[in-house]
């Protein structure tokens, strides 16, 4: 009875309270996601075969050991036996579990088998982690495009409330069609990232100077987000993947609006887009707003106070108050921690931000910098230092 009591309490005490009040618990995932690959699924299943495998093992060492404890108890005048080692028990818990785990070994070894085969592939996507954003690179189709976190700066400060997809949005995700076998290479630019994504049962760390392999088939379409995991630097949480799997026909659709320059999805490698518009210094200023928030304030401060030493602050320095081309120079080729953004933006971009830095928290102070500080770059500027 003094046990039946206990039970009571603990399911009184515990199990009801979490049954009567589950549904406060239903967002909460405590496994694994099934995925929509048929790797993601294989590794579902097979993490659930170990798992029942263990709980069956646990079960019944425990059951024998609380019955031990139990029916053997000081208190019931049991005596400890005397005799000591026994070759049979011996042999038998040693080759029981090696069977166990040759049991459990053999599906893993063919999950991994089949995660490892890369062959035939209809579509290979390069993939490469910068800090803090990732680019797309369709090596079939000459496709290529940084994906850069999306949430608004307002969230981010805590101004405004948080959406459903807090830094897991992006400007531009990773199209992909379904039913078709997709070969990705992993690699990074800069530190060790790690590309995730759950649903698709791919996790591979991108080192610099190596390339590591995935694949996928996706099943089904939809919005797939993962994360990078690996902390990669100080705005390691600010590097969402977005992958939007769509049908053949939605994707071949996509891939010609590409191809042909009719949706802005991608940043390519040229030089600047709109040379020939004439960019008003309030326009420059405005879009460098825009461009800095979402590319530079992550490391050099909304204020532009930056986090010295790593990340040197802009605000009264001799980069954004010295000579011009000075700084269109490191902006395009990187300088120390600071990567290279020539090869992330185009020339508007780059003589945006600039401008924006130049005229913003002082910088323009000519009395105090001397007459060289402040001033408009032009997208022509910025074109002819790439030359």
């Amino acid at each position: 009875m003094r046990y039946l009591r206990i039970f009571l309490n603990f399911f009184l005490m515990i199990v009801l309270p979490v049954l009567i009040f589950s549904n406060a618990y239903a967002e909460y995932k405590y496994n694994m996601p099934v995925g929509v690959t048929p790797i993601s699924q294989d590794i579902y299943h097979l993490h659930m075969t170990i798992f029942w495998i263990c709980v069956v093992i646990g079960v019944a060492v425990f059951s024998v050991m609380f019955y031990s404890l139990i029916m053997h108890r000081k208190s019931r005048g049991v005596k400890p036996a005397t005799f000591h080692g026994n070759i049979r028990i011996e042999i038998l818990w040693a080759v029981i579990p090696f069977l166990i785990l040759v049991v459990m070994a053999i599906p893993a070894t063919l999950v991994l088998m089949r995660m490892e085969d890369t062959s035939k592939a209809d579509l290979n996507i390069k993939v490469t982690g910068y800090q803090w954003k990732w680019q797309y690179e369709y090596l079939d189709e000459g496709i290529r495009f940084f994906s850069t976190i999306s949430t608004p700066t307002d969230q981010l400060k805590n101004k405004a409330p948080k959406q459903q997809f807090y830094l897991m949005e992006v400007d531009k995700p990773l199209v992909l069609p379904i039913h078709k076998k997709i070969r990705f290479l992993v690699t990074s630019n800069d530190v060790i990232h790690s590309w995730w994504v759950p649903d698709l049962g791919i996790k591979r760390d991108a080192i610099p100077g190596f390339i590591h392999e995935a694949w996928a088939r996706i099943e089904m379409p939809g919005i797939y987000r993962g994360v990078c995991a690996e902390l990669c630097g100080i705005n390691h949480a600010f590097m969402p993947i977005v992958v939007d799997a769509r049908t053949e026909q939605d994707y071949e659709k996509w891939l010609q609006d590409q191809k042909a320059g009719l949706q802005q999805q991608q940043i390519a490698l040229k030089p600047a887009i709109n040379l020939e518009k004439h960019w008003t210094s309030q326009e420059l200023f405005k879009h460098g707003q825009e461009i800095y928030d979402n590319n530079c304030a992550m490391c050099h401060k909304p204020d532009g106070t930056g986090m010295p030493p790593a990340f040197p602050a802009i605000k009264g320095s001799r980069i954004a108050t010295g000579p011009i081309k000075a700084q269109i120079d490191i902006v395009l080729n990187g300088k120390n921690a600071m990567p290279a953004w020539g090869a992330q933006l185009n020339d508007d971009d780059i003589a945006a931000a600039i401008t924006y830095e130049r005229n913003s928290w002082g910088n323009n102070d000519k009395e105090k910098y001397g007459a060289g500080a402040g001033g408009t770059v032009t997208p022509a500027d910025v074109a002819a230092m790439r030359k």
